[in-house]
């Protein structure tokens, strides 16, 4: 066995080392260890969750890649369509990847009532549309029936949007579409809410209503089967950019691909800062916790300063006994990193069962509760670095140990 591990474990073991004056310190060391993992896992946590879950909020209502016309359309509002024919569609084989592909087309109206009016965005989906990411945000009622022969008026509307007109589950209501030519007198069709939706992403929730995708073919006068564009889903968000020149590479030159950070990046520039808060708080945390630890060592080798003198007048190096105090105070930090690790998985069960926490203003993070997501990675690389980093803070304040003169350490035994 290593000698200088052997002596470590020694000491850890000895009755006076827990009952030594060192023990209250070394106990505030391991607390400072634990509260520190404890706090770097949560801000790791919610800032990954919050993070996601954005992101996952705006791929619902875009898709991650979008294919469109090549033209100069910069508004939401489908114009030109497409055939549904093509070779990617319906299953996208062409890019490995790629999860789901749906066609929708979106067009703008007006919703009029006896009191008010509101702008709407209507969203356009068929039979492939995914509900599957709306179901978390399904308050009321049931998803529209797209799947019948003939168009219904079926819509799924968001909660802001029926408050903000005063709607519920089951009302009728009208909506007018201008054509493209403005002296004709508008499109009328006539809508029955079937569901009520909050994804509490209000740049969304405002103005987007989700209906048969019939209705918008009809009203533009477009062929059987054609559509506004297509939505692509791919199975790693980090990969979009990627995936996006592949596909644009896997279809016809006519078209044309865009990706949702291309299409939102304030939004993703917005949360790409969460990354520089989580680092700034890691990088203070360590730094404090390794100020405990080396205030714990110090005491450490002040109590052990007659160990110290019997060791190097047995012929022992400055390095080998350093070794022995470090070891030490590795293991103090594994036992804070076990502490701090079982309250911080706790924490992160307790809020996504229980969903306690809240943000006081949803608005401005996008979602009601506070979400948390964390990989196995990141907890790894937390516990390995803050141990390395720790154990190296420690290297300069053991230099101490090559002050100690053997003969006064013995003298003051």
């Amino acid at each position: 066995m290593n000698y200088e591990f052997f002596i470590a474990k020694r000491i850890i073991r000895a009755k006076q080392y827990k009952s030594s004056v060192s023990a209250t310190i070394i106990k505030i060391a391991i607390a400072a260890i634990a509260i520190g993992i404890v706090m770097m896992m949560i801000a790791i946590a919610t800032g990954m969750g919050l993070q996601k879950t954005i992101q996952e909020k705006v791929a619902t209502f875009n898709g991650h890649i979008q294919i469109t016309n090549f033209d100069n359309n910069d508004s939401e509002v489908s114009l030109m369509p497409l055939a549904s024919d093509q070779d990617f569609y319906p299953n996208f084989t062409q890019v490995p990847g790629i999860t789901h592909i749906q066609a929708v087309a979106t067009k703008a109206g007006i919703i009029r009532t006896e009191k008010t009016f509101e702008g709407v965005l209507v969203k356009g989906v068929g039979t492939d549309y995914n509900w599957t990411a709306f179901n978390d945000f399904l308050e009321e009622g049931r998803f529209p029936n797209v799947s019948e022969k003939r168009e219904n008026r079926e819509v799924l509307m968001s909660a802001y949007m029926a408050r903000r007109l005063d709607f519920k589950l089951g009302d009728t209501f009208k909506t007018l579409f201008l054509k493209e030519n403005t002296n004709e007198i508008p499109n009328e069709r006539t809508f029955e809410i079937v569901g009520i939706f909050d994804s509490g992403f209000q740049k969304f929730d405002a103005n987007v209503m989700l209906i048969d995708i019939r209705h918008i073919q009809r009203m533009n006068k477009w062929k059987n089967g054609e559509v506004g564009n297509f939505e692509v889903f791919v199975d790693d968000f980090d990969l979009v950019e990627e995936k996006t020149e592949e596909v644009y590479n896997a279809i016809p030159p006519n078209l044309d691909t865009q990706s949702v950070l291309d299409k939102y990046p304030f939004i993703f520039e917005w949360i790409s800062l969460f990354d520089v808060n989580i680092f700034l708080i890691i990088g203070i945390i360590i730094i404090v916790g390794g100020i405990n630890m080396i205030t714990a060592l110090l005491v450490l080798i002040l109590d052990r300063t007659p160990m110290i003198g019997v060791l190097k007048s047995l012929g022992s190096s400055d390095w080998s006994i350093r070794k022995i105090f470090l070891y030490n105070a590795a293991y103090l930090i594994g036992i804070g990193l076990l502490w701090g690790n079982a309250l911080s998985f706790a924490f992160i069960w307790i809020q996504r069962t229980f969903e306690v926490l809240k943000f006081p203003n949803p608005k401005d993070y996008h979602t009601t509760i506070i979400p948390t997501h964390i990989e196995v990675w990141h907890v790894v690389a937390l516990n390995v670095g803050t141990l390395v980093l720790c154990v190296l803070m420690l290297l300069i304040p053991s230099y101490i140990i090559t002050k100690i003169s053997p003969v006064k350490a013995i003298k003051f035994q």
